[in-house]
């Protein structure tokens, strides 16, 4: 999706009220004003204003990154904290999310999105494109990012209300119930499968003018998305182990499209505008907004200055295996305590910034100093900066480092991926793995997990017994440790991990205790020493944390609109 200037103005100038602060529930919005005219014209062949309409559409989508304040969404799971001792990513770990305090409330911007295509399908027909075939595509855009918008509200409140092709006014009865969860699945899914075939084909050298766009290919990477958290404990406590091959097949169905393709350089996905890997993300202009949001704080020089929002946890960097795939606690893996961040999974350098990690080219003229993440280092200074690292790392992934000079940034390209491939033969490894307990399908889970380390660069070795660091017979709750280790390392920051550890039931173990730092001291030797250290006491109720809360302003404008439990 290459969103032109031209249309962000035409949509700005229509004078049409999505939502409002309004005493009313956010999927119901003001009439519609005379001005719907000008957006779907009935003598507009070119669709000027009502393309403008539906590119608007996706500003709206997931967009990732810093979103929630400065923090990732992830930096409420086990895989970071925020670097502000004061953020409210922390209400998730705390306790103090509730009804009035609620945090990632994206009711608002999902019940926009469908009543934006609602809109937009009760009124294009009007529109006399001379294109043939367009506004087909057209139609099913709006269908899908609609659908997409339905998922966003599943994952997080369960069953919401469902509001078909309907375009509520002030006269319709707007005291709506919440459709069941499985109500919703089904509307998800069937929309996927009318779609697949009507949208606008997968094409990964698309022209600019179209890359972005919602295709087939998106259909179906969000059935098998939407199939997997389905089958999953959270939703499947019965383990229904047809949910699982539904869930498989869904995938497979993305695989054998035969479109998509893990890239052959893993930081490609997250710093080119267009591969063969990316299903789709939400297209940002270039920037440097998340260098200077991300990298450590101690690099202040021009405009390459760094906020270090994100401290991952010593948990996620314990997660990275070495660079011959083996666990660090395995004893033929050559880790070193002492020495703790050579040769690991190459993955861990673009993930991480680590103390003494190379950040910023430099030249033979300026040398770029290294990381200080150690007691009193440039990047953990102390007292003296009240957001710095908690844990003694920052967040290095999605950062591109190509700079004209070792203190400037430069404008690059930063789309957050909402659907990839790498995650796709995750998706299918999970699912096949616990359709059935049988080696055929755990040797088509490994052969997808080998894959990705293949790519990652992690070598086949030759240990009997072993490729890329991964047994080759495991038992099936082996490989689903090994699926779910890799789906960690190879997918965080993605907003990946804080939607697992509740699909998969495991927050209230992994976010009831402690997440912990490395204390780094730097001796007078120049030689470092490593201590684990307690960075945040974290806690979660599992009788209603698995669910968001409704923020209690929605429910009270909805008198049939029920709260979650325990909410």
């Amino acid at each position: 999706m290459k969103i032109k200037i031209k249309e962000i103005v035409a949509v700005l100038t229509i004078v049409i009220v999505g939502f409002s602060a309004c005493k009313k529930p956010l999927y119901e919005t003001e009439p519609i004003s005379q001005n719907i005219s000008y957006i779907f014209d009935k003598t507009d062949s070119l669709g000027v204003q009502a393309k403008a309409f539906l590119a608007d559409i996706y500003f709206l989508l997931p967009n990732g990154y810093n979103r929630i304040g400065n923090d990732v969404l992830d930096a409420a799971s086990d895989d970071a904290i925020s670097s502000s001792p004061s953020s409210t990513i922390e209400y998730f770990v705390n306790g103090r999310i509730s009804a009035v305090s609620t945090v990632d409330n994206s009711w608002d911007n999902n019940y926009k999105t469908i009543r934006k295509a609602n809109i937009f399908l009760a009124n294009i027909d009007v529109v006399p494109l001379n294109q043939k075939g367009l506004k087909v595509y057209w139609k099913a855009e709006a269908r899908i990012l609609r659908a997409i918008a339905y998922f966003e509200l599943l994952k997080r409140f369960g069953g919401v209300p469902l509001m078909g092709d309907r375009v509520l006014g002030v006269n319709d009865d707007i005291q709506l119930p919440r459709n069941t969860y499985a109500d919703c699945l089904k509307y998800i899914v069937d929309e996927c499968d009318a779609l697949k075939t009507i949208a606008r084909p997968d094409n990964t050298l698309a022209a600019d003018e179209e890359y972005g766009r919602v295709t087939q290919g998106v259909a179906l990477a969000l059935k098998a998305r939407a199939l997997l958290y389905d089958a999953s404990p959270l939703n499947n406590p019965n383990n229904d182990l047809a949910k699982w091959a539904a869930a498989a097949q869904a995938a497979k169905d993305v695989m054998n499209l035969n479109i998509f393709s893990l890239t052959s350089a893993y930081t490609t996905v997250f710093n080119t505008r267009k591969n063969t890997e990316v299903i789709l993300a939400y297209q940002r202009a270039v920037t440097f907004d998340l260098e200077t949001r991300n990298a450590p704080v101690g690099y202040t020089a021009t405009n390459a200055s760094g906020s270090g929002y994100t401290s991952p946890t010593q948990e996620l960097v314990d997660a990275f295996d070495m660079s011959n795939g083996r666990a660090i606690t395995d004893p033929a893996s050559g880790y070193n305590a002492a020495d703790p961040y050579t040769g690991r999974d190459p993955r861990f350098y673009n993930t991480i910034f680590h103390n003494n990690a190379k950040w910023l080219s430099g030249t033979s003229a300026t040398p770029t100093r290294l990381v200080q993440t150690y007691d009193g280092g440039l990047d953990k200074p102390g007292s003296t900066v009240n957001v710095q690292t908690r844990t003694g790392y920052y967040m290095r992934k999605f950062l591109n480092e190509t700079f004209a000079t070792a203190t400037t940034y430069s404008n690059q390209t930063h789309n957050f991926p909402i659907f990839r491939y790498a995650e796709i033969i995750l998706n299918y490894a999970e699912a096949i793995n616990e359709a059935a307990d049988n080696a055929v399908n755990r040797t088509e889970a490994l052969n997808q997990l080998k894959a990705l380390r293949l790519r990652a660069g992690i070598p086949i070795g030759s240990t009997s017994g072993y490729q890329h660091g991964l047994k080759t017979t495991m038992t099936q709750a082996e490989m689903r440790e090994a699926i779910r280790h890799e789906r960690r390392v190879e997918m965080a920051f993605e907003e990946q991990r804080f939607w697992d550890i509740r699909r998969w039931k495991i927050a209230e173990t992994v976010l009831n205790g402690t997440l912990h730092g490395m204390q780094i001291i730097k001796n007078a030797n120049g030689t470092f020493s490593y201590t684990r250290y307690n960075a945040l006491n974290v806690s979660f109720d599992a009788t209603k944390m698995y669910r968001y809360p409704i923020a209690a302003a929605e429910v009270n404008k909805n008198r049939n609109l029920t709260q979650n439990p325990g909410w």
